[in-house]
């Protein structure tokens, strides 16, 4: 095999609940507010929890043809307009590459179960022929990666995976490794969800993994606070632009990072908790480190996965401290799902982006909800305000339901 290629981030683009595109949502950090509010999409009251972080004002038709729009569930239309994006700020026409050597990959936990929801919804009423005759094809979770590359006519390394709450991050990691081994020069990878339907959300709510902080909304998430409760459900997408290095500089391209190592495990341990010992955890950001020739004592911040739960945020604090050791105190730590909720399959995509931005910027995002920290989750957190600081490197987690870890390490340019 030829020897491993350098791969940059040189395109993001992103539909999030505190911006659109990177310049929305770099606007939406610096401004350290929450979107969390009262769900509207439908009616929470019947549920514990009732907060959701949700996508306002979406128009499909800015991106994607109108034809097409009606075709796609709301998360391929989110997929598709995160890639139209992406390849705007990179600056790339999809005609100048060779299309059998540009793919797609993309991740989402639950796809277009919301869609799903609403036509049996139609079907009860009405009968199949009240049902969308699309149904079949919006719904599965390959859609997403599939309607990308029929969108710019690409033929290379095309998945969709949908391994919950790492998805997104699985499948930036997945394109890296197509570009770096040499199947491909150019990939868009990310992660899309669009979860906010009564029954998705219903779910969630029913095994208690989210937060009943319904008389104040701002503050129901909260990552590595004392007071934390669960996560607040959100929806949302990114997808970066991936180079084979040598494919950017040729073209002038503007990098924002170097994507350099990407670890994953499974914990074999449970469907929703954590192995306590964060042993899984921690094999995996350690492979992420090894995968990128990045020594422990190089990282200088880390976008943690932060979920705002009682198990997850200190077995991360754990596993973190596990592999930093004596580094741990001087490395700065966020979650950056205060702002916008944990969407779930897009949000290890959306943080890899933000990973990515605080690296070109040089600045370092607050965890927005984060009060008092918890005795368990001791690290230095940068909370409820912003760090300037330009780090070098940045390790980034996502960790999932089914025990599922995924790491990713990237290289300010």
């Amino acid at each position: 095999m030829s020897a491993r290629r350098r791969v940059a981030i040189t395109g993001i683009g992103c539909i999030t609940p505190i911006g659109t595109g990177v310049a929305g949502l770099w606007q939406g950090l610096r401004a350290e507010r929450t979107a969390v509010a009262h769900a509207t999409h439908f009616d929470p009251s019947i549920f514990r929890s009732q907060c959701a972080a949700e996508v306002r004002d979406f128009d499909a038709t800015q991106y994607i043809d109108e034809r097409r729009v009606k075709r796609l569930d709301r998360f391929s239309q989110f997929a598709v307009a995160s890639a139209h994006l992406a390849l705007a700020d990179g600056g790339l026409d999809v005609a100048s590459v060779d299309r059998e050597r540009m793919g797609a990959m993309m991740g989402t936990a639950l796809g277009g179960v919301g869609y799903a929801e609403a036509q049996a919804a139609r079907f009860l009423q009405g009968g199949l022929r009240a049902v969308d005759a699309t149904l079949a094809l919006a719904v599965f979770g390959g859609s997403a990666s599939c309607n990308i590359a029929i969108e710019f006519g690409v033929s290379g390394p095309n998945s969709t995976n949908a391994m919950s709450c790492a998805s997104g991050t699985m499948a930036i990691g997945e394109g890296f490794r197509q570009i770096r081994d040499g199947y491909a020069d150019v990939m868009l990878a990310g992660g899309s969800e669009a979860p906010l339907a009564t029954l998705c959300f219903g779910a969630f709510a029913l095994i208690r993994a989210m937060s009943t902080r319904n008389d104040d909304p701002g503050s129901a998430s909260r990552p590595f606070d004392k007071d934390r409760d669960g996560f607040v459900m959100g929806e949302g997408a990114a997808v970066l632009l991936l180079e084979a290095w040598e494919h950017a500089t040729a073209r002038g391209a503007r990098i924002y990072a170097e994507l350099c190592g990407y670890g994953t495990t499974n914990d074999a341990h449970h469907m929703t908790a954590p192995l306590p010992d964060g042993a899984q955890a921690t094999r995996c950001m350690r492979q992420a480190l090894r995968d990128a020739d990045v020594a422990p004592g190089e990282v200088q911040y880390i976008n943690a996965h932060g979920s705002s739960t009682p198990l997850n945020d200190p077995t991360e604090s754990l596993a973190i401290r596990t592999v930093f050791g004596a580094h741990t105190d001087g490395i700065p730590v966020s979650s950056t799902k205060g702002y916008y909720g944990h969407a779930l399959g897009a949000s290890g995509a959306i943080e890899t982006a933000i990973s990515a931005l605080a690296a070109h910027h040089g600045w370092l995002p607050p965890t927005v909800g984060l009060r008092e920290p918890a005795p368990d989750c001791a690290l230095d957190h940068i909370a409820r305000t912003g760090r300037t600081q330009r780090p070098d490197v940045v390790l980034t987690n996502s960790f999932g339901f089914g025990g599922i870890n995924a790491a990713l390490v990237l290289r300010r340019a």
